[in-house]
């Protein structure tokens, strides 16, 4: 791997320490296909930047799983709503470059909206059923904007693999089984949500709390503790768990509960019942920032 600081490679991709930044979709083409010859298995992490210590998890484990990592930085607008933060939302490339620089990861694909939406484009993909449920009830068209940009990133990439974080639960279930439907042989790895010191789960979307809305938003992540620990004490009533998570939340006042959920692990349909395993799933917004997280009740796992 090059040791350059900060030069262009022939194929005009720049190299920054062992980081390649490749902003033309030709040009990612072109490294991936030298790649396979190589014989070198590739892994995706498809990001919106703004990254954090959530986002590296899912780098480290794309290194476990493959011999190269190539990192997409794409703030798609095609999955915000008009009321939504696409204007806002946080844009810190300077700082995600030298991270992914000290992560050793292999290729910033940064490409440009007008490349990945030439003029003209009319084509969505859209996984229905599972689109219907959680986020996509409040976020119409949501569901199809990830979809697309994350098939348009598979079949210019085609990388061995990609990494999504479990905190999006509905966005990987539905990447996958997007995979699946179309035959595409990537295989979609989930990781692990991972937590501020206070229970948080990291998100870009984190920084636009005030002090204030941050020590309330903590209540998300005890919430669902808390129901976790009712069910690991036998509870099953889906509609108890619910109330109790929805009681705590509305202690701390938040501007709104868009959700609080049991559904089931593989189709999200709400649950009356849970038998063996379920999703608890929330989304709340505090000030005007729309957090969610999700916890998995299962009488074998404690670690969530």
């Amino acid at each position: 791997r090059s040791k350059t600081m900060l030069m262009t490679s022939k194929e005009g991709a720049i190299l920054k320490s062992n980081t390649v930044i490749i902003k033309a979709i030709d040009e990612m083409r072109g490294w991936s296909e030298r790649a396979k010859q190589d014989q070198h298995t590739t892994a995706l992490v498809p990001t919106m930047g703004a990254l954090h210590e959530g986002h590296l998890s899912l780098i480290r484990l794309a290194q476990q799983k493959a011999d190269r990592v190539i990192v997409s930085i794409f703030i798609n607008p095609l999955q915000f709503g008009p009321k939504e933060d696409f204007k806002n939302y946080p844009r810190t490339l300077e700082k995600d470059i030298d991270v992914l620089t000290r992560s050793r990861t292999d290729v910033l694909f940064l490409p440009r909206v007008e490349e990945i939406y030439p003029q003209g484009f009319q084509t969505k993909i859209v996984v229905s059923n599972l689109s219907q449920y959680l986020c996509g009830k409040s976020r119409p068209g949501h569901f199809e904007g990830v979809a697309t940009v994350v098939l348009k990133l598979f079949e210019i990439i085609k990388p061995d693999l990609a990494i999504f974080g479990d905190k999006d639960y509905q966005q990987r279930l539905m990447i996958q089984k997007m995979v699946s439907d179309l035959h595409l042989n990537i295989p979609v790895l989930g990781a692990p949500t991972v937590r501020e010191a206070d229970g948080l789960a990291m998100s870009s979307r984190n920084a636009y709390l005030s002090a204030s809305e941050r020590k309330r938003a903590r209540v998300l992540n005890l919430a669902l503790k808390e129901a976790f620990c009712l069910f690991r004490a036998g509870e099953r009533d889906v509609k108890k768990l619910e109330s109790m998570v929805s009681k705590m939340i509305d202690k701390e006042r938040p501007e709104k509960v868009d959700y609080t959920s049991v559904c089931d692990l593989e189709t999200l349909e709400p649950l009356k019942i849970i038998q063996d395993k379920a999703l608890l799933a929330a989304a709340v917004t505090f000030g005007t920032t729309r957090l969610i997280d999700n916890v998995i009740l299962s009488v074998e796992d404690e670690t969530r």
